[in-house]
């Protein structure tokens, strides 16, 4: 009976060390994962860092203004005026805000796009019936 227990006992204690074994592998692995996804995260921050400092030193107006005085045959480039600004209540509403015309038994008709309600400024109405 005691030669029994025994290799229970010896079977349990090998179990128990196949399954320590087994977990400290897993977290090795996983803690090798981790690092190489901090050295991942922290080469795309500095990427981004990198790009940010690219991106301020591109858009530096001093810069920006010699470029536009060396290709100002070229671009053909004009100040803008400030009548050519739109404040947010000049521009068209959306689509679904847009008024419908009434039918005379009072349900709605169909949008037309060339009689919209909206005037832009942008394309005569009449012209576009045209093409």
């Amino acid at each position: 009976m005691l030669r029994t227990f025994d290799f229970l006992l010896i079977g349990s204690m090998a179990a128990a060390a196949a399954v320590t074994y087994q977990i400290k592998h897993d977290t090795d692995n996983k803690a090798a994962e981790v690092r190489r996804l901090e050295a991942e995260i922290k080469l795309e921050k500095d990427t981004i860092d990198l790009l940010r400092a690219d991106r301020a030193l591109l858009t530096q107006p001093n810069r920006l203004d010699r470029l536009v005085k060396t290709y100002e045959t070229e671009l053909q480039l004009q100040p803008t005026a400030p009548t050519q600004l739109a404040r947010p209540v000049e521009l068209p509403m959306p689509k679904d805000q847009v008024p419908q015309k009434e039918v005379a038994e009072g349900k709605k008709a169909e949008s037309d796009p060339v009689k919209d309600l909206i005037t832009t400024g942008s394309v005569n109405p009449a012209e576009a019936v045209n093409d």
